[in-house]
């Protein structure tokens, strides 16, 4: 195809292939920036189109051509107007305003690459010119936990595994095997709170690097062959789409070793954070009997010999699904409301996961400075010390305060 023939074509003609190359995984259909780039790239279309802006807004194309728009209609003044609308009165943040036209920017570079156009019209300076500042600040989180959240929420954790345990372990031998099964259900529930909250609050390890991301197939959460207690190490997958080792530190240890002694998993390949929400434990478990040949009455006849369908799960060594980074989030805040945490957020209501690594994150800056800090957040010097620039501020107001007193002094 011509690039001719190319600038013919309806925009959205060149999404999916545009998504594709952009994607993770095979077939490039998994990732966080595939499902966020396409959400962006269909609200421009139908910006384009007139379905979005004012009243005013016609769209794009021409009042007296009846058709979608195309490449041809685009230039510099159609993406100025774009950074107008998206900086106009949706209330959306400076930063989330350049980060949405980002998305649209990087599309229409690879347009330029592909043939579609001939100029990266987005990048422009008059195309840009009605975006918003940016402030530094990046949107979404920047909570961190600080020492007393963290120590109120394991504290909380640690309580409650503990008398789960207790409770199961010191049961009567006469006690009715249902009422066994829900005892043990209990511990194992209140162990694997326990073991997320200390590996999110010590290890700071990136929660989607723990746990299961829908948007990509290679994210299927850490499993137990993937973690090595004697060593004091788990292989996650980084976000640098590379296998590597994150440290476990003695906090994080002995949690993991009482909750995978109680869980006592059929195999090294079960996720070390399964699922607990019964709908989806119900599903896999019938879709995996009927794999095995059982008819749908004995399948519910098995299901109906156990309490929780994760304890038939373990029974016969069908491995469950890992938590999903939405459900850390859900788990999250009911552990927060549960413990009491005191939380002043404008953002979270809770200790929400990302705050666990960047409350470690000031900890190893604060105490061994930005190179150790670095290495352990698997981050670049650079990015650390931007992200954490508030405490060298600090230290050097400091360290001003100091010069200021000692000039004073000796003034006098």
């Amino acid at each position: 195809m011509t690039p001719r023939e190319r600038s013919d074509q309806s925009l959205a003609s060149s999404f999916e292939r545009y998504l594709q190359d952009k994607g993770k995984g095979r077939g490039g259909d998994g990732g966080n920036y595939r499902r966020n780039a396409a959400r962006e790239l269909e609200r421009f279309a139908e910006w384009t189109a007139g379905d979005r802006g004012n009243d005013d807004w016609t769209g794009i194309v021409p009042d007296d051509v009846d058709r979608e728009p195309n490449f041809d209609d685009l230039d510099e003044r159609v993406f100025r107007e774009y950074a107008r609308h998206l900086g106009g009165d949706r209330g959306l943040k400076q930063n989330t305003v350049q980060t949405y036209y980002r998305y649209i920017s990087a599309w229409c570079g690879w347009c330029v690459n592909e043939g579609y156009l001939e100029a990266h019209y987005a990048q422009r300076a008059s195309a840009m010119a009605p975006l918003p500042e940016d402030d530094g600040r990046k949107p979404g989180d920047q909570q961190a936990w600080t020492s007393e959240q963290r120590h109120a929420l394991t504290r909380h954790v640690d309580e409650r595994a503990r008398d789960a345990v207790e409770a199961y372990t010191t049961l009567s031998q006469d006690t009715d095997p249902l009422d066994k099964q829900r005892a043990r259900y209990a511990a194992l529930k209140a162990a694997r709170d326990r073991a997320l909250v200390f590996v999110l609050a010590y290890t700071a390890v990136r929660v989607g690097e723990l746990l299961r991301d829908p948007n990509d197939p290679r994210r299927r959460g850490v499993r137990w062959e993937d973690i090595s207690l004697d060593d004091g190490s788990m292989d996650v997958y980084r976000k640098k789409q590379q296998w590597d080792a994150a440290s476990l530190p003695d906090p994080v240890i002995s949690p993991l070793r009482s909750y995978r002694q109680l869980m006592d998993p059929p195999a090294d390949r079960w996720p070390v954070f399964p699922t607990f929400d019964q709908r989806t434990l119900a599903t896999h478990v019938r879709e995996e009997l009927a794999d095995r040949g059982l008819q749908p009455d004995v399948i519910e006849e098995r299901r109906d010999e156990f309490a929780r369908d994760l304890l038939l799960t373990l029974e016969e060594d069908i491995r469950p699904p890992s938590i999903t980074t939405d459900g850390a989030r859900s788990i999250l805040q009911r552990l927060s409301e549960e413990g009491k945490v005191d939380i002043d957020h404008p953002k979270h209501d809770y200790l929400a996961p990302h705050g666990g690594r960047r409350g470690m994150g000031e900890v190893l800056v604060r105490a061994f400075g930005y190179t150790v800090a670095a290495r352990y957040l698997d981050n670049s010097e650079e990015m650390v010390r931007e992200r954490y620039s508030h405490i060298e501020a600090g230290e050097l107001g400091d360290v001003a305060t100091e010069a200021l007193d000692e000039v004073d002094h000796i003034g006098t």
